[in-house]
């Protein structure tokens, strides 16, 4: 069938139609999502709503920051050798069970910084067993726990200061192992290093003869 020019001349007119609706629509609207053209200031910019000119508006008077008060009570200095919580067989457990989570990726079981992570191309954390991290104060741990220190970031927002501290426990614990002196150890347990259980030997039967019979 051969078409006809004024059906040439309708779907001429019905193309440019589209595209001329196609135009008001956009006209209306815009690339950009509607969050990204919210009105709102950037952090620190000026502003003349505020008197003072700021758009970061001061704390509310006698605001407490959540968590800064139990994060005051367990804070001590880098320096500072104290440990602030009793240190008992339960705080190493719990110690050693956040360091296998946390910490082993990087620094390794045995805290020689021979974890998967450092096994597979990142850059060797040291050893906890070199001299100079075995003579650092325990506030100079906790400080590496909570900020973070060279490639390793800060670990204030998963672990609570009661379980940083744990975790200083544990590395410590982890030091003495290798470190330990005989003389160091309570009076049970040096006598099993020094006495140790003979082991047993396994039990033999004799080979069963014929007519049921062992020699």
């Amino acid at each position: 069938m051969i078409r006809t020019s004024g059906t040439k001349s309708n779907a001429r007119r019905f193309a440019m139609a589209c595209v001329a609706a196609s135009f008001i629509l956009f006209a209306g609207c815009s690339l950009k999502q509607d969050m990204a053209q919210q009105p709102k200031n950037r952090p620190l910019s000026p502003s003349d709503f505020f008197t003072d000119g700021r758009s970061a508006r001061p704390l509310v008077e006698n605001t407490v920051a959540r968590g800064s008060v139990l994060e005051d009570e367990l804070a001590v200095s880098k320096d500072s050798n104290a440990f602030p919580l009793p240190l008992n067989l339960e705080l190493l457990e719990r110690g050693e069970d956040r360091y296998k989570i946390f910490c082993t990726p990087c620094h390794g079981l045995q805290g020689d910084g021979n974890g998967m992570v450092a096994m597979r191309g990142m850059k060797h954390p040291p050893s906890y067993h070199q001299d100079r991290l075995r003579q650092v104060p325990n506030g100079y741990v906790y400080d590496v726990i909570t900020n973070g220190f060279g490639a390793m970031l800060g670990y204030s927002a998963q672990l609570a200061p009661r379980d940083r501290w744990a975790i200083v426990a544990y590395v410590r614990a982890l030091q003495l192992s290798r470190n330990a002196r005989i003389s160091d150890l309570p009076p049970d347990v040096r006598e099993k290093v020094l006495h140790p259980p003979a082991e047993k030997k396994p039990e033999t039967h004799g080979e069963s003869a014929p007519g049921g019979k062992t020699e």
